[in-house]
């Protein structure tokens, strides 16, 4: 099976049977499976909205979660069987006035909604740091927590 490491503002829906991985803190990254097609795609954001019109990228969550979602419905996947897993949102220690962790989930959570998939797991908030490996046949999904993100943990990815 191959590997692909996720990078923040990107998006990734592929074509046959892949480990997707990243590593988040106050990002959040969106795990979307279709139970029918045995097809998913992950996201994985910074922001959880774009504050300057024109300034749309997948680093925002409501454009990065739409686009994911438009992505499976492209790769033959079906809205009634797509369900999902959010993981990340923590809270920043250094940044306690801005909560953009808890945005992030909010936002998420909203644009789901909207869409009518469910969210079968969560891991989010909190302080630490994760490492998610997301297995898009399967929809298996092994997260790691630390309490810092390191060089390292992005390893062997630089």
């Amino acid at each position: 099976m191959s590997h692909y490491f996720l990078q923040p503002g990107y998006i990734y829906v592929p074509d046959q049977a892949v480990d997707i991985s990243t590593v988040i803190g106050s990002g959040v990254s969106i795990c979307i499976y279709d139970r029918e097609k045995k097809i998913g795609g992950m996201n994985h954001y910074q922001f959880p909205y774009i504050a300057v019109k024109g300034k749309t990228t997948s680093l925002y969550g409501n454009v990065s979660t739409s686009l994911l979602i438009r992505m499976m419905l492209e790769q033959g996947a079906s809205i009634r069987s797509l369900e999902a897993q959010i993981y990340g949102g923590a809270v920043q220690p250094e940044n306690q006035d801005e909560d953009v962790g808890r945005d992030n989930i909010e936002m998420a959570r909203k644009i789901l909604l909207k869409h009518k998939i469910s969210i079968t797991s969560q891991d989010v908030g909190g302080e630490k740091g994760r490492k998610v490996v997301f297995n898009t046949r399967s929809n298996d999904v092994a997260v790691l927590k630390v309490d810092r993100l390191r060089d390292i943990d992005w390893y062997p990815y630089q």
